[in-house]
């Protein structure tokens, strides 16, 4: 038996061959046309001109285009695949926060391509409309650490040291709640830290659980000190989720006069004359001039419309008949946190499932450097109740949040409606594995300890067959997860980092006019989920443009 996300968001129990139905039609999501970029006849330049032009509206880019058009000189124009609603027209399928990628009509229909080396592929939802991902997320609102941002400076990567992105992080944030050292009041993004009194009986009981094995309680993640268990802080007021579109995007922000947002309008390459974008090609074969170009379409679809723009590796370039205009290593460092679901069947007596986030431990493995926390145990309801038989169910999904093997992205075709390839390499390096079968022990230890072994009435996955061992780490291989935090497809660097695409503001080598910000640029993947720290990049880096 497996264990998988589906793309209603809930996690189901079936065969393997379901994840297989599930993903296969993303190979084959486009026509099977294609699109020679080199040799397709261009339409006319047509129309206005934008100062700047932003590709993805999701959790960088709506952030971009608010800022950006805050001064009225600057004409912006954002763009986006998906549809654009209105911060109050957002339908219930992604406000509701207890859903979770919940709709294929705001997907992108990803998958990896995993299988050789695990057994099998990885759903990869990334939402398709204004506000991205943080549409369809599970609106954990969690900072980065300080050690996070350490090895930033561990590169030469100037401008990010913690004091810097602490004070982004505040100036970003509203919260009622935490000390006024550590929170801000008045910014556009609310975070709310959830309580005990707000989450299940099953959901405190864990957190009582996991301190009577010894992991202190922490009372604000976003606070002085996160190794513990604790409830989660989110992005949710009232149970609903509020995403970049709806934050940012005000009615206020979208009266401006200099601000033009696009939806359906989905970005095939990137026009490059003499070394400097002027423009964007559409799928649609239009043409969008523009004075600069900002790619805010996330780890998997920025490198993949640098590639068709013809930079990228000049090899697989090559192979794909695409002339090289900057040979850099796009999409030579995928990063993702691996997933694995330690799931509980509830007693009747404990079947509540809402809120369905949920509270997290948040800790190091034995080979964590000092002051790293390299694990994660979430507990959530993100689970179907008709997958438990008893009609409930938790899960306690692990995750090993700095995970040394990396992934990639290449194109399948030169065609923008095909997706790209894309493999994760989950478990390449050995040590990975070993810390996920730590944190797996952990989460079971946890599941056996009261209060929550109380209200448990059997553990669901991996299931009392499999035990430890060898048996214990299959079963992990043959069912891991992405954690849907992808990054680092178009890492950032310092001056003389030959493993880098763009320098500590987002600004690509080698191509004037382009820059790419979202979290394809964060240079190593965060030990917690990224959507925050992707909003506070994008207001840094939009302060910078605007200084």
């Amino acid at each position: 038996m497996t264990l998988t996300i589906t793309r209603r968001g809930a996690i189901a129990l079936g065969a393997q061959a379901v994840l297989v139905a599930m993903t296969a039609g993303a190979a084959t999501f486009a026509s099977s046309a294609t699109r020679s970029s080199s040799k397709t006849k261009e339409p006319p330049r047509t129309g206005k001109q934008f100062d700047v032009v932003i590709v993805g509206g999701g959790s960088a880019g709506a952030v971009l285009a608010a800022r950006l058009s805050a001064d009225p000189l600057r004409s912006v124009l954002l763009l986006d695949a998906g549809p654009d609603f209105a911060p109050d027209r957002y339908p219930a399928v992604l406000t509701n926060a207890d859903l979770v990628a919940a709709s294929p009509e705001y997907d992108w229909h990803y998958h990896s391509d995993d299988s050789a080396r695990i057994g099998h592929d990885i759903a990869i939802p990334r939402g398709r409309v204004i506000g991205g991902s943080s549409a369809v997320n599970a609106a954990v609102a969690m900072r980065a650490r300080p050690a996070d941002f350490a090895r930033w400076a561990g590169r030469g990567i100037e401008g990010w040291a913690w004091p810097e992105v602490l004070s982004a992080y505040r100036a970003m944030e509203n919260t009622p709640t935490g000390e006024d050292a550590w929170h801000g009041r008045t910014g556009p993004f609310p975070v709310r830290q959830r309580t005990a009194a707000q989450n299940t009986i099953s959901m405190r009981a864990f957190v009582a659980a996991a301190e009577s094995v010894g992991l202190p309680l922490v009372d604000d993640f976003n606070g002085a000190r996160q190794h513990g268990v604790g409830p989660y802080p989110l992005n949710v007021i009232n149970g609903t989720r509020i995403n970049t579109g709806m934050a940012y995007l005000s009615a206020d922000v979208r009266a401006r006069a200099n601000l033009t947002i696009r939806g359906h309008a989905e970005a095939d390459r990137v026009l490059i004359e003499r070394e400097r974008a002027i423009g964007v090609l559409l799928v649609d074969g239009e043409i969008v001039p523009a004075g600069e170009v900002i790619l805010s379409a996330g780890a998997i679809g920025s490198p993949a419309i640098l590639l068709r723009s013809g930079i990228g590796p000049q090899g697989h370039l090559r192979e794909m008949g695409i002339a090289t205009v900057a040979d850099l290593p796009v999409g030579e460092r995928l990063q993702e946190h691996p997933f694995f679901f330690n799931v509980y069947a509830l007693k009747t007596s404990a079947i509540a499932m809402t809120p369905a986030g949920g509270a997290i431990a948040w800790t190091r493995s034995q080979h964590a450097a000092p002051d790293d926390l390299d694990l994660h145990i979430s507990g959530t309801h993100l689970i179907d109740p008709k997958a438990s038989p008893t009609g409930g169910a938790i899960v306690l999904a692990c995750a090993v949040t700095l995970p040394k093997s990396n992934g990639s992205v290449r194109l399948t075709s030169r065609d923008p409606r095909v997706a790209p390839n894309i493999r994760y390499n989950f478990f390449e390096q050995e040590n990975d594995l070993d810390r996920m079968v730590e944190a797996v022990e952990l989460s079971r230890k946890i599941g056996r300890s009261a209060p929550f072994a109380d209200l448990v009435d059997h553990e669901m996955t991996p299931g009392s067959s499999v035990l430890e061992g060898k048996a214990l780490r299959q079963n992990i291989v043959n069912n891991v997860a992405g954690y849907q935090h992808p990054t680092s497809s178009v890492p950032m660097g310092a001056d003389g980092d030959k493993a880098a695409v763009v320098n500590n503001w987002g600004a690509v080598r080698g191509i004037a006019a382009l820059r790419v910000v979202d979290a394809s640029i964060i240079p190593d993947i965060p030990s917690v989920a990224t959507n925050l720290t992707t909003i506070m990049l994008a207001e840094r880096i939009g302060a910078h443009l605007t200084r």
